[in-house]
């Protein structure tokens, strides 16, 4: 306990009493491999919190690439369904770890990297972190796999430097919008490709040159740029080696890449994977940025749970602008969501 200086004020607690934690909760699971009808809301019986977690009431998570990949069965390591999907989560502590790190009441956001639609879910301490004090839950539920994967992208991986040139692809998605400002805030010079509807919304972020990839080879715009960041794959791998300068490097997100390592060395550039860190707390770095207002994500539309086929419907069309949420409770969102 901290003793406080004689004639202060200690700050008042503002953790609220959460609620009593029920026996069933209600869950967005997979049925079967396929579209996002294979989705249902189900109630299953509460987790019980393991070893070195916390117990968290879910109030948002949002919709990633990689759990439309898991519900159509690209990523056969996980099993088979049924099970809950979901990766980022913003909510409420409501059982903790003695000694741990959080206390009931404490609101956290953080990724749990499968069964975040639920209710009531049972994270490990070193995936959560204080959530953003200046956002809501279904905005701070948006940030952490997106801004995470951005943050290593952009600050370990690539290091950019003021004056480099960076190409991002699918720059107005949830991973490339954050990706854009973080590479504006380093002082590089940035392309993105995107739709022409989606311009705009680029320019705004900040983006030198958006590049209409439907209507234009993206090589012919973006020459000699020191980094790609691809978040699309396939042939854009293997293309985007030729938009590089000698020795300038692809950084890969997408689980069909390509292109290798090997053949990007043979032409002479470098190729990373984007998996793993070594980044300190980034959770805790993401919230440093977004509130001191460097950093802001956006969120496209807000879903209930009920809604989660429809959310992953959208997420489908690739046409996404920013993050889509999909709130568990009750918790209202902020501007930008519908």
């Amino acid at each position: 306990m901290t003793t406080q200086p004689s004639g202060s004020t200690a700050p008042p607690d503002t953790r609220s009493t959460p609620p009593p934690v029920p026996d069933l909760i209600r869950a967005g699971v997979v049925t079967r491999f396929g579209g996002p009808e294979v989705l249902r809301t189900v109630r299953l019986p509460r987790p019980v919190r393991a070893p070195g977690h916390a117990l968290v009431r879910v109030h948002a998570a949002s919709v990633n690439q990689g759990e439309t990949k898991i519900r159509r069965g690209l990523v056969p390591e996980l099993g088979s369904p049924p099970f809950v999907l979901g990766s980022d989560l913003s909510g409420t502590v409501v059982e903790a770890e003695p000694n741990g790190r959080f206390r009931v009441g404490d609101e956290v956001y953080g990724i749990h990297f499968i069964g975040t639609y639920a209710e009531i879910v049972s994270v490990p301490e070193a995936s959560l972190a204080a959530r953003p004090a200046t956002v809501d839950h279904p905005t701070a539920a948006a940030l952490p796999v997106a801004a995470r994967t951005a943050l290593i992208a952009v600050v370990e991986y690539a290091d950019l430097r003021a004056g480099q040139r960076i190409l991002i692809h699918a720059a107005a998605g949830g991973v490339g919008h954050l990706a854009v400002q973080l590479a504006r805030q380093r002082g590089a010079y940035v392309l993105g490709t995107a739709r022409a509807a989606h311009h705009r919304f680029l320019r705004d972020l900040g983006v030198h040159e958006p590049v209409d990839y439907t209507r234009t080879d993206f090589r012919s715009v973006a020459r000699d740029v020191d980094v790609v960041l691809d978040l699309v794959g396939g042939d854009y791998g293997r293309l985007s080696l030729d938009a590089l300068r000698p020795d300038g490097l692809l950084l890969g997100a997408a689980l069909d890449p390509g292109v290798t390592e090997p053949e990007a060395h043979r032409r002479g550039r470098r190729y990373r994977w984007l998996g793993g860190t070594r980044l300190t707390a980034p959770l805790d770095t993401i919230r440093e940025l977004v509130d001191a207002g460097q950093l802001s994500v956006h969120v496209e539309r807000t879903y209930p749970l009920s809604e989660l086929a429809a959310a992953h419907a959208r997420a489908d069309t690739g046409r996404v602008t920013g993050k889509l949420v999909v709130t568990i409770d009750d918790v209202p969102a902020a501007g930008g969501a519908a």
